[in-house]
C-alpha cells in the first residue's frame, strides 16, 4: 500500500506546487512573487501528505461515527441557536453565543460517537455485498475457542449452524499469541490461526468478522459480554470466568466442555463395553483404561492384559467430584 501512495503523494505535492504558479500567472501583481507561491503550494501539499499519514489508522468505521457526530452536533447547535432564547439582545453576543454553541455542540457530539464507534455501528451497520439473512441466529466467539480447536469439526459436523461472528480484537489477540516468545503460548497461537483457516473452508459456514476494537487487554472479556448482548447472539467460549460473566449479564453462553459432558453415554451395571487398558490400577489384580469419552475404568482382573482392547462388563458406578468413577470386570474368552 504504501509503495502505490508514494508516487500519488509525490503528484500530489507537485500538483501543489504548480497550483501557486498558476496563482501567480492568472494575478499580473503577484508575477513577482511566483517563486514564493510555488513555495506556499509545497507547503500546502506536504501538510497534507502529513495529516494524510497521521490518519493511517482512521477507519471508516471512524469516519462513519465522526460524521453522525458532526450532523448531531450541528443539529443541536442550530435547534438552540434558533429557540427563543437567543432571539433578542445584542447582535454581536448573539453571533458570539452561536458560534461558542456551534463550536462545542459539535466537539462533544463527535467525541461521544467516536468513543462509543462500536455501539453506532451495531445501530447503522455497513451494507455488505454479501447477502446475509436478517433472523439468523449468531454466535460470538472468543478466543479460547479458536484455540481450543472443536469448533472446527463441530461446524464441520453441521450441529452448529448459527452464523459465527469472530470481533477483529479477538482476532488481533490470537495473531499476537501466535506471536509470542513463549514455546507453549506461540503454538497455541498457531493452533488458532489453523482452526481459523479450517473455518473458513467450510462452505456451508456463516462467518462474519465484526470491526470492534479494544484498548487494554483486560476489557476484552466485558467487551465480548458487551457485543454479544448488543447483537442478542449467544457467547460461545471455553472460559469459565468468561461463561459466568456473561450469565451474570444475561447473556446465554455455550461451551464446549458442557456439551462434551452432556455427550457422555449413561454406562448401566451389567452393560459390556470394549476398552484399552493403559496402566495397573491401585489393586494388586486391577488394571485402569479409558472409555472413548475419556472417562476412566477400573477393571478388576485386568492386571495381566495391560496394553490390550478387552471386553469388560460393568459392575459399579460411583459418582464423584470429578464425574463418575466406573468399575468393571473383565469377560474372560474375549480377549
Amino acid at each position: 500500500m504504501d509503495k502505490t501512495l508514494l508516487p500519488i503523494r509525490l503528484v500530489f505535492i507537485a500538483l501543489c506546487s504548480a497550483g501557486g504558479w498558476l496563482v501567480c500567472y492568472t494575478i499580473s501583481e503577484w508575477d513577482a512573487f511566483r517563486a514564493l507561491a510555488v513555495a506556499i503550494g509545497f507547503l500546502i501539499g506536504v501538510l497534507v501528505v502529513l495529516v494524510d499519514v497521521l490518519l493511517k489508522g482512521f477507519s471508516l468505521r471512524g469516519l462513519s461515527a465522526l460524521t453522525f457526530g458532526l450532523f448531531v452536533g450541528s443539529l443541536i447547535a442550530y435547534m438552540l441557536s434558533v429557540s427563543p432564547l437567543l432571539s433578542e439582545g445584542d447582535p454581536q453576543v448573539i453571533y458570539l453565543v452561536r458560534l461558542g454553541l456551534f463550536l462545542i455542540c459539535t466537539y462533544l457530539a463527535t467525541v461521544i460517537a467516536l468513543r462509543g464507534k462500536d455501539e453506532f455501528n451495531l445501530i447503522i451497520p455497513y451494507v455488505r455485498f454479501v447477502p446475509h439473512e436478517v433472523d439468523v441466529p449468531l454466535v460470538v466467539v472468543d478466543t479460547s475457542v479458536l484455540i481450543d480447536g472443536r469448533i472446527a469439526r463441530v461446524c464441520e459436523s453441521g450441529f452448529l449452524t448459527s452464523a459465527l461472528v469472530i470481533p477483529r480484537f479477538v482476532l488481533n489477540e490470537l495473531r499476537a499469541v501466535a506471536d509470542s516468545n513463549d514455546p507453549t503460548k506461540q503454538a497455541r497461537g498457531r493452533r488458532g490461526l489453523e482452526v481459523l483457516n479450517e473455518l473458513r473452508k467450510i462452505k456451508h459456514l456463516d462467518i462474519r468478522i465484526t470491526e470492534s476494537e479494544v484498548t487494554k487487554r483486560e476489557d476484552v472479556d466485558a467487551k465480548l459480554v458487551f457485543l454479544a448482548q448488543s447483537m442478542r447472539a449467544k457467547l460461545l467460549t471455553t472460559d469459565y470466568n468468561l461463561a459466568k460473566m456473561a450469565e451474570f449479564h444475561g447473556v446465554p453462553w455455550l461451551n464446549f466442555n458442557t456439551l462434551a459432558r452432556s455427550l457422555r453415554p449413561e454406562l448401566m451395571i451389567g452393560e459390556r463395553i470394549e476398552v484399552d487398558l493403559v496402566k495397573p490400577g491401585k489393586e494388586e489384580t486391577q488394571a485402569v483404561g479409558f472409555n472413548e469419552d475419556g472417562s476412566m475404568i477400573v477393571v478388576n482382573g485386568g492386571r495381566g492384559l495391560i496394553g490390550r482392547r478387552v471386553e469388560v462388563e460393568i459392575i459399579s458406578v460411583l459418582p464423584t467430584a470429578g464425574g463418575k468413577m466406573i468399575f468393571a470386570r473383565h469377560v474372560a474368552g474375549t480377549e
